[in-house]
């Protein structure tokens, strides 16, 4: 007797606990509800919101600074200096009461040159140099503004990254939604065959066993919708962390469809793809270093002035004034061969740039065509799905018939089951698929902006 109450109130205590499951999962789910929004919401805010394109935006920004900072280099230097000095020097005694202007008969006393009393001097300047010819400064400048394009570029391209991710995560999120739906299916079903075999055995028309595997089964199909379930939560967890939301984000029912365009298309496109552009510019900018490290063969001329104050008494004062203009030539004539290795090390560099941007090139068309192929056989592999989807549905319907009548036995049905479970996992796997290798197919080449309508 207690064996049997405890077997008829296994199916009850399986059925309870996914039911408490089911309950926890939707307590935690209202007390933070996603936030529905569409595809297009989606990138739109990721666009506006995302942390790491915010960064890269920042790196533009500090590129633009490093552009002034290199043009500063051939605008002119203004510097106000002041200099203090206590001397017997005769030399500097004489001449700083010179330059304030407090030289008289009695200094040119024999006694007092050799013997001069201690001196204070307050000396003010106002200093004024301009560059004239500086071939580094402006090659530098030309280095500066090339590498801010590419900054513009990388940010284009990072722009294009976070689309591309929003669009997978979307897609993510709509299959962890029909898996939910189609795990939810089979605890249904689940439960009909535990209920089936239960009632069957009270009637003497099946074994206990049947309705202990029944009882088994639905508990494994209750696993998988918790799995399913938590899976849902976390992609929704994902999307809102692209957007830089604060909590998770669901999609809505409607699907965005990218347009669909000939290969050739999109080899075309590649071909002004952002980090494409981007590493042409910073190969530029290493063939033009070999240039900038030969630039310190050149000498250097600029003009210069100074207004000068002197007093002896004063901080600024002005006893004494003058002024001087003047040019000069800078010219390293050995600086112990450094010159020589920066310029070896500028050729490497920009072989090695060069290089790298011919194997990009290379990589994105070899990526271009297996991302159209995989979006061939994705299509072909979803139409078979769906194919297969039907035939395990009415098969698995036969099946339930033939069992209900005692003319299939549980593992037939369970079988049957399973395939079915399977088919509508592929369904919906083969599907998202399609989608996810279209995203990939437009994302590779540079095309995913325009053809979400998104003007950069």
């Amino acid at each position: 007797m207690r064996a049997r109450s405890f077997q008829s109130r296994l199916p009850v205590m399986i059925i309870l606990s996914g039911v408490l499951l089911k309950a926890a999962c939707l307590q935690a789910e209202e007390t933070t509800p996603p936030r529905v929004v569409s595809v297009m919401e989606a990138v739109e805010q990721a666009l506006k919101n995302n942390h790491e394109i915010r960064a890269q935006e920042n790196a533009l920004l500090a590129q633009e600074a490093d552009v002034g900072a290199a043009l500063s280099h051939l605008l002119p230097k203004v510097t106000l200096e002041e200099r203090y000095s206590l001397t017997t020097n005769p030399g500097y005694a004489f001449f700083s009461k010179l330059n304030q202007g407090r030289i008289t008969m009695q200094d040119f006393n024999p006694e007092e040159l050799n013997n001069p009393e201690r001196i204070r001097d307050f000396q003010t300047a106002l200093n004024v140099e301009q560059p004239v010819f500086v071939k580094q400064a402006y090659l530098g400048l030309g280095l500066a503004r090339r590498e801010k394009r590419a900054r513009q570029e990388d940010l284009r391209r990072k722009r294009e990254e976070i689309a591309y991710r929003v669009l997978k995560a979307a897609c993510t999120v709509t299959s962890a939604r029909e898996f939910v739906r189609a795990s939810g299916q089979a605890v249904d079903e689940a439960r009909e065959h535990e209920r089936v075999a239960r009632l069957r055995y009270a009637n003497g028309l099946g074994q206990y066993a049947d309705t202990l595997r029944a009882a088994t089964a639905l508990s494994q199909a209750l696993q998988r919708r918790n799995v399913a379930e938590k899976n849902l939560a976390l992609a929704r967890r994902y999307l809102g962390l692209l957007m830089a939301a604060d909590g998770p984000v669901d999609i809505g029912e409607a699907e965005l469809r990218l347009p669909e365009h000939e290969v050739s298309f999109y080899q075309e496109s590649a071909r002004t793809r952002s980090d494409l552009n981007a590493a042409g510019l910073r190969s530029l900018n290493a063939k033009e270093s070999i240039r900038l490290a030969e630039a310190r063969y050149w000498p250097s001329v600029g003009v210069g002035g100074t207004y000068q104050f002197n007093d002896h008494d004063r901080v600024f004062g002005s006893e004494g004034t003058s002024w001087q203009v003047g040019a000069y030539l800078r010219w390293d004539l050995f600086d112990g061969a450094k010159r020589e290795y920066d310029r070896a090390k500028a050729r490497h560099q920009s072989e090695q740039s060069r290089e790298a941007v011919a194997a990009m090139q290379d990589g994105i068309g070899y990526r271009i065509a297996e991302a159209y192929a995989d979006v061939q056989e994705a299509r072909a592999n979803s139409a078979l799905a769906r194919q297969a989807l039907e035939t395990a549905e009415e098969g698995a319907r036969l099946v339930r018939l033939r069992y209900t009548n005692g003319l299939a036995t549980l593992a037939d049905l369970l079988n049957t089951q399973t395939a079915l479970e399977e088919a509508r996992v592929s369904a919906v796997e083969r599907e998202n698929a399609v989608r996810t290798a279209q995203a990939t197919l437009s994302f590779e080449s540079g095309a995913i902006l325009p053809d979400l309508g998104i003007r950069d």
